[in-house]
């Protein structure tokens, strides 16, 4: 998956969030538009139904960002790439919160549905189809487009959206370890379907979709038995985590930047035992969030569920 800074170009910065377009769009841009010559009076046409791909695509990964800003989250880059987009969403590791922040994308497809059928109806009465049949081909192949990507990210298959949902909607009954295991497993089934389609189609792209779910399943399979080892440690009391409230596991589970010397940061108040190296801020390690040791003494204290 891109990194959103390697490889990528700079396109634009709206509502602080940067969009990048990685260097490998352009070789697939060329090839596919290439290969859908004569659909149109003029391959201009056929240029501006890819970019009109990608831009239902970059709607939707901003109705991601977007989401995820409203529930406190952080999200600040999203990256085009041959696959589509990836909104590089953080949002509060809560179940409600991931839920929005994932449902948030699929809405925007639903939302333009009905905007686009009706400019194609009222197109198909005006009689463009007669008088103006490359705009009308365009119109209709979009509409087409937004109900093709909304169709496949609902799917329930980890990492797409609708796994994402159903990892989500799991999250409130099984926690957020275990959840995500149920969902990556279920990724694993959806990787099989995906490679027997591509293996019957010949299908090039199916076959790099079946990868790109088969590397994320396996991530979420090892990032989920990390979670369930994390909520079974015992918690110390007196300290939570201002952006989770999660109390910190008791224990030497930090480690010096400068010595590489593990410790308790909260014994030592964020000192290093062995270097005597302050640190200025402390890593949730439920959520990653950062923040001085003296906000988490005074933070509300609620258990963790992973």
């Amino acid at each position: 998956m891109p990194s959103g800074r390697q490889g990528s170009i700079h396109l634009f910065r709206f509502s602080g969030i940067d969009v990048f377009l990685h260097w490998s769009w352009f070789l697939v841009a060329m090839y596919e538009i290439r290969g859908s010559a004569g659909r149109y009076s003029s391959i201009s046409w056929n240029i501006l139904e890819y970019l009109g791909l990608f831009l239902i695509v970059t709607l939707h990964e901003f109705g991601h960002s977007l989401a995820c800003r409203q529930v406190g989250g952080r999200a600040d880059r999203i990256v085009l790439w041959p696959l589509g987009g990836v909104a590089y969403v953080d949002p509060p590791p809560r179940p409600g919160a991931t839920l929005w922040s994932i449902a948030a994308g699929p809405l925007v497809n639903v939302v333009l549905f009905p905007l686009l059928l009706v400019i194609v109806l009222l197109g198909r009465s005006a009689g463009w189809p007669a008088s103006m049949p490359d705009v009308y081909g365009l119109l209709r192949a979009l509409l087409y487009i937004d109900l093709g990507l909304l169709i496949f990210n609902i799917m329930p298959i980890y990492p797409l959206d609708g796994g994402q949902i159903l990892r989500s909607l799991l999250w409130f009954v099984l926690g957020r370890g275990r959840s995500l295991m149920v969902a990556a497993v279920l990724g694993l089934v959806g990787v099989a379907g995906f490679i027997g389609l591509a293996l019957w189609r010949r299908d090039i792209w199916l076959g790099a979709i079946a990868v790109f779910v088969l590397m994320n399943c396996w991530g979420g399979l090892q990032q989920a038995r990390s979670l369930i080892r994390l909520g079974k440690l015992p918690r110390r009391d007196g300290f939570a985590c201002p952006r989770c409230k999660a109390s910190p596991p008791i224990g030497e589970y930090w480690r010096c930047g400068k010595c590489g010397q593990p410790f308790d940061t909260f014994v030592t108040h964020a000192a290093c035992p062995s270097c005597s190296t302050q640190f200025a801020e402390t890593k949730c390690l439920d959520c990653g969030g950062l923040a001085p040791v003296n906000e988490w003494m005074t933070a509300t204290l609620v258990p963790s569920h992973q």
